[in-house]
């Protein structure tokens, strides 16, 4: 927490007790430090009498605590909250909100710290870690041959998809002084800066520190779908340009060895962005066809003015004498072409690049992406493939005369972003639900038979129609993929296609659509295979798969059939589905991809990624891994360059690992041989699931002991965070709020709640630990679990469950956390939760007891705002507005929202 100008961490028993396991890096600890100071310095020029003192109060109280078993510390934390104005609440809430964004960003720095050092200390060529594709690669090699292994890494494909559901807690204008508060802590990593250049680098993180501080941590209104497209963008701009391209760099020159720079690159563009903003309507009746289309041209603008400004600096940089790097007879073709087009464009390029061919083409080239940007017909490019096509003419050419380094050098980075992006940068993908579908086709053919419409008809239509137009402008890989969210049935498939026909006069006319599946409850999980056997009678499913090579692609949902059967129930479901899913795709000659739905938090299918793809079925990865990627998971994945590279890595690495022999029979082996174990966890877990979201009137409680309402009001994002306008069961509830609320709550419930009693049913301890050491699987449910644990604190926990007056559900929420402890402690023979996992312990244990004085700020506001007391309206607008403040201070320190 913020300290006395200048000082160091301080040095409280119970900090150093609970860190002693996972001692804090010097340089860490220095970054916390300083950080921490500074904002102290901040708030005692803000000139609030005494907040420095009531924030160091709470928070050395809130540290002590974590060591004392009587819970007295606690408790007079506690009643220093009550004794807060309600002014001075929403400051201290403040002040340790804005203490997360920096300690979060000095732990950023300490990671991107360490990957230099490792990436520093080994030798290209050499060993790499274990997780890296380089470790993947040859251990391939090893079982398939180099042969086959190339041939495996050249069609490798990983496909982040962005959502918007939900945006960050924080505001943009506070994640942009984030970024460049990193920037200016990255500096001072810099041995040579001097006192002057130090003063200068404190001088401005203070400035963005006051900034942060002044600026309100709360949105005035929910953002637009096309405010969401403008923050996925500037994830492009700050890192997704060039972070793709430096992950293909990175591999080709370990690849390559000695020569790399100087051959024709190994490394194949195997990333391709999909994107769900502007596109997703499933719920969304801010999502319409005009959106849709608008956020399709602010993606493809922003992208080819890249391309325009990336090809305008390689082409100037390509100064070759003609007498040194002689044009081949393409490259003179190319030029001819080019002067046919645009004599204005080929002269000015001539004039400035007199003997210097290939510059002048890559120059005539720049200006006509330029003219792609601003649609102009005679010189626009018609699709990414024409570029290419121009640029491997270059390429060529100067391979011929003997530039190899010129050709694969910043001319190879070029043609691997046009590769990667397109001139669409990522595809839009349309998402909708399978009852509008069905519900528009009734209108259509008896209009005056349906008498309220979930979606209007007519939207429905325009969105094909705007699919069309997209497809026409910018290319079929714009917009293609159409996603038929609660797929019940082949007819909800064959609904999408046919719409598509109607809305456009007939086939002939109709935009290319591929037809995507997801399957999300329980019960739709299993039905999957037959819903899907069911699809091939279609014939415009048949056609449609000649049409791609018999390609087809089928999404799971993580996040409904968790909220339908609990966590350990739903994992073992999507892998059966998995499992199933792929064998008939392997049946009927089928190139599948599966699209996993997953989220941020454990109820939706967080936890590691490069672990979950090595725990999936045989044949079901396939050397393609597609998956959502959304809110503060872009930001913690991708926003960072080095940090983006290295989760790239990793995943690139575990999907190419994946379809190790070795590691296909080991899962298939481990599944067989744990089945019994499986069907027994599935069924217990389910019915204690079952037995707490079934109870009556567990809903109306839920959301009596949780923010859960007051979730709606934070204006995370466009999507509504409910369905109706009071929930009444948990149908009513989206997923992320129902993941949300059970976080702040500081219970976690829907990342454990569950396995416990299905662990103590099985009560056979040995082979439950044979199956976390051979049970990729299980190992990685058991993981994710102890991290839920971990972030989860039973002593706030029963300060939340008391708001209501349900003692029998309290109670049976506390006896399923310890029962859940017990056996995963149990398991993997500690004797602490993370305990084997010294960075993530580290991190968990540090910030553990900040985000307890946010909770206990928070839980002061559910109290006023739940109590019997009428509140006047200044009252409750204060109260709600410490309630929304602490919802994104807690958010921040457990770094996740849903």
């Amino acid at each position: 927490m913020p300290h006395a100008p200048g000082s160091a961490l301080r040095e409280d028993p119970a900090h150093t007790r609970a860190a002693a396991s996972h001692e804090i890096p010097d340089a860490m600890r220095q970054d916390v430090g300083l950080l921490g100071g500074l904002l102290g310095r901040v708030l005692t020029e803000y000139g609030s009498e005494g907040l420095l003192d009531d924030v160091e109060k709470l928070r050395s109280l809130s540290i002590e605590a974590v060591g004392d078993g009587s819970g007295a510390t606690l408790a007079a934390a506690e009643e220093l909250v009550a004794s807060f104005s309600a002014d001075r609440a929403k400051e201290v809430a403040r002040a340790f909100t804005c203490y997360f964004l920096l300690s979060n960003l000095a732990e950023e720095q300490h990671r991107i710290r360490t990957l230099r050092a490792r990436d520093g200390s080994v030798p290209l060529g050499e060993q790499k870690p274990a997780d890296s594709v380089a470790a993947a690669f040859n251990h391939l090699a090893g079982e398939v041959g180099e042969e086959e292994a190339s041939r495996r890494l050249s069609e490798l494909r990983f496909h982040p998809v962005l959502t918007a559901h939900p945006t960050e807690a924080r505001r943009n204008a506070i994640a942009s002084s984030v970024r460049r508060l990193g920037d200016l802590l990255d500096e001072r990593d810099d041995p040579r800066m001097g006192a002057g250049t130090l003063a200068k680098n404190e001088r401005g993180m203070l400035e963005e520190i006051d900034n942060m501080w002044r600026t309100a941590q709360l949105r005035v209104s929910a953002p637009s779908p096309l405010d969401e497209v403008r923050t996925a963008l500037s994830v492009f701009d700050s890192s997704f340009s060039k972070v793709f391209v430096e992950a293909y760099r990175r591999m080709d020159d370990w690849l390559q060895g000695e020569d790399r720079g100087a051959k024709a690159p190994k490394a194949p563009a195997f990333i391709r962005m999909g994107s769900w903003i502007g596109g997703d309507r499933d719920g969304n009746p801010n999502v319409t066809a005009s959106v849709t289309r608008a956020a399709v041209g602010q993606a493809a603008d922003r992208v080819l003015t890249e391309l325009e400004t990336r090809s305008r600096s390689v082409g100037l940089a390509l100064t070759l004498d003609d007498r040194f790097a002689a044009p081949d007879a393409a490259l003179e073709a190319l030029w001819s072409r080019q002067r046919q087009l645009s004599e204005e464009l080929t002269e000015q390029a001539a004039r400035h690049s007199p003997r210097e061919p290939h510059r002048q083409v890559l120059l005539a080239i720049s200006g006509r992406i330029a003219a792609t940007r601003t649609r102009d017909a005679d010189l626009a490019y018609g699709e990414p493939e024409e570029l290419i096509a121009d640029l491997r003419i270059v390429q060529d050419s100067l391979v011929a005369a003997g530039a190899k380094r010129a050709a694969y050098g910043d001319l190879q980075d070029l043609i691997w972003q046009v590769q990667t992006f397109g001139f669409h940068l990522a595809e839009l993908e349309v998402r909708q639900h399978s009852k509008v579908h069905a519900q528009t086709l009734k209108w259509l053919d008896e209009p005056a038979s349906v008498e309220k419409m979930a979606v209007p008809g007519e939207e429905v239509i325009e969105t094909f129609r705007a699919i069309a137009s997209v497809q026409q402008r910018y290319g079929m890989s714009a917009a293609r993929r159409y996603i038929v969210s609660f797929t019940q049935s082949a007819q909800n498939l064959a609904d999408v296609y046919e719409l598509a026909e109607r809305a456009l006069g007939g086939p002939e006319n109709a935009p290319v659509i591929d037809v995507v599946p997801l399957f999300e409850t329980y019960e739709d999980l299993q039905n999957a295979p037959r819903i899907l056997a069911e699809s091939l009678e279609h014939p415009t499913v048949q056609r449609r798969l000649a049409e791609t090579g018999r390609r087809m692609e089928v999404m799971l949902g993580y996040s409904d059939s968790a909220k339908d059967v609990g966590p350990v129930a739903a994992t073992l479901a999507l892998y059966e589905a998995q499992e199933k899913i792929s064998a008939w795709a392997q049946e009927n000659d089928i190139l599948l991809t599966q699209f996993h739905g997953r989220g941020g938090a454990l109820g939706r299918g967080g936890g590691p990624a490069n672990r979950a793809i090595l725990a999936q079925p045989p044949h079901s990865v396939d050397l393609r891994f597609k998956v959502t990627e959304q809110g503060e998971v872009i930001s913690a994945r991708y926003g960072n360059p080095e940090i983006g590279l290295r989760h790239i890595e990793q995943v690139a690495a575990a999907t190419l690992m994946a379809s190790a022999p070795s590691v296909e029979q080991r899962n298939a082996a481990a599944a067989e041989r744990f089945a019994p174990l499986a069907e027994q966890m599935d069924a217990v877990s389910r019915e204690r699931f079952d037995g707490l979201v079934g109870a009556d009137g567990f809903a109306p409680w839920f959301a009596q002991v949780t923010p859960q309402d007051e979730v709606g009001l934070l204006a995370l994002g466009s999507r509504p965070a409910k369905r109706g306008l009071s929930v009444e069961s948990l149908e009513d509830l989206r997923a992320i709020p129902w993941n949300f609320a059970w976080g702040q709550a500081r219970i976690n419930l829907t990342g454990w709640y569950g396995l416990g009693s299905a662990l103590e049913a099985v009560g056979d301890l040995e082979t439950l630990r044979a199956a976390y050491a051979d049970w990729p699987l299980f190992r990685a449910l058991i993981d994710n679990i102890e991290m839920s644990l971990a972030k989860t604190d039973r002593r706030i926990a029963e300060r939340y469950l008391a708001l209501g007056d349900r003692d029998d559900l309290a109670g049976l929420v506390l006896e399923e956390l310890d029962l859940t402890s017990k056996w995963v402690l149990a398991i993997t023979g500690q004797e602490r939760l993370l305990e084997g996992r010294r960075v993530l312990g580290r991190a968990v244990q540090l910030r553990n007891p900040y985000v307890d004085a946010l909770s206990l700020l928070q839980l002061r506001a559910l109290r006023a705002l739940r109590s019997d007391e009428e509140l006047d309206d200044a009252a409750l607008a204060d109260q709600r507005n410490l309630l929304l403040i602490t919802l994104k201070g807690v958010a921040a320190g457990l770094q996740n929202t849903g």
